[in-house]
């Protein structure tokens, strides 16, 4: 059963195997190594990433786990795709710059992110439009009148520094939506056009990927959740959430795109919690009010009593969609990082193989959760739904 999972992610191979009765043991060593060498390469990416992370403060300077995590975690400015280190004072760096756009009493004001030139700790000033503007922890700061750098207080706020009114730049994350939305509309166009110039209907390419999750969303969470007569108007709702939950949280564990960490922005999750929350007040009946407001079949006292409850039940149902799937996809980043961290903490390359065979470890189950969080958030939405259509009982 074993040698069957190993070579069912190739069709080909596996049917000829199954129509010879038998699985060749050379085939398995060679997938098994495949996969190991693809492993090794995929974590490597994150060692010298983290590395150039530590070396970053100098040599004497004490490698903090925390601003290194912290840094990685949030949102940033620029897309920091690799540094080659070609000698200390000539680093090149391989990045994707991002537009500034910030609206200032002068006015609004643009610039290329690579113009702070990968400095994130308030070093680096661009004057722009008449002022000088700072990244401190990957937030623009405008410097107060006759400042020339930045000054923190105890708790390492500026001081001497203020944020623009409005900070409309297009960051990692907004980068990174924009390219899921590109490549969700590339699959979904593709599989239709399959489907287009098929006589018979029968999926094929990406078409026999993506119909299977379909019918899974429609028959395991719609129909199920929300009722065999209403669950179609909402479908479009369903898939779209799906998929686009679990494509960011796929490009969040690829090292090249930096760890573009949408899911893990509670913006972006409360967003998304807002929306089913409008959705699902929007397509409450009668029945759905009455059992909030004054549910039915129970005293007048507790009726009373219920109706702040269920009200509070209201908000407290999307807040929870919006902290479980940011804290999920969060806490799997975090470990990750803190496990590589290991190594530069104890500074030894000795505790790199149980370091790096922990975050191989968190980082298959990761994969497991980028599908598993986007089932929860759909499946939950999908219930509300439900919930807020349900005809009463007679």
């Amino acid at each position: 059963m074993k040698l069957l999972l190993v070579n069912s992610f190739n069709v080909r191979t596996f049917a000829a195997n199954l129509k010879e009765g038998i699985l060749k043991p050379q085939r398995m060593t060679l997938s098994t190594l495949k996969h190991t060498v693809f492993t090794v390469l995929f974590l490597s990416v994150f060692s010298f990433g983290f590395a150039k992370d530590a070396k970053e403060g100098g040599e004497d300077e004490k490698f903090d786990p925390k601003e290194m995590i912290l840094h990685h975690v949030k949102d940033a400015y620029g897309m920091h795709i690799a540094t080659l280190n070609q000698g200390e004072e000539n680093e090149a760096h391989i990045t994707i710059p991002l537009p500034v756009i910030v609206y200032t009493d002068k006015g609004l004001t643009t610039f290329s992110s690579s113009a702070f030139h990968h400095d994130y700790h308030g070093h680096e000033i661009v004057e722009r439009n008449g002022q000088r503007f700072v990244n401190v922890h990957e937030k623009v700061y405008i410097l107060d009148e006759g400042a020339s750098e930045v000054a923190y207080d105890a708790e390492g706020h500026p001081t001497n520094a203020h944020r623009p009114k409005f900070d409309l730049s297009i960051t990692r994350n907004v980068f990174m939506m924009w390219v899921s939305i590109a490549v969700l509309f590339l699959i979904f166009l593709t599989a239709a056009r399959r489907y287009k110039r098929s006589d018979d209907n029968v999926p094929s390419g990406i078409a026999s990927f993506v119909e299977p999750l379909i019918v899974f969303v429609r028959d395991e969470i719609a129909r199920p959740m929300i009722g065999e007569h209403k669950y179609k108007r909402y479908m479009p709702y369903l898939l779209t959430i799906f998929f686009f939950i679990w494509i960011n949280n796929i490009f969040g564990l690829i090292p090249i795109l930096n760890g573009a960490n949408l899911s893990g922005n509670i913006a972006f999750t409360f967003t998304l919690a807002t929306i089913t929350f409008i959705i699902t007040t929007f397509s409450g009946n009668k029945n759905y009010w009455k059992h909030i407001f004054w549910m039915p079949g129970v005293p007048v006292p507790m009726k009373i009593f219920l109706m702040p409850i269920e009200i509070i039940g209201m908000f407290v149902k999307p807040i929870s969609l919006m902290i479980r799937l940011f804290a999920n996809i969060t806490a799997g980043h975090v470990i990750i990082l803190a496990l590589m961290s290991l190594i530069f903490v104890f500074k030894t390359v000795a505790i790199a193989p149980v370091s790096v065979a922990f975050s191989l470890f968190i980082t298959v189950i990761e994969v497991i959760v980028t599908a598993i969080q986007a089932y929860i958030f759909t499946i939950l939405s999908a219930l509300y739904f439900g919930m807020a259509t349900e005809e009463e009982h007679h």
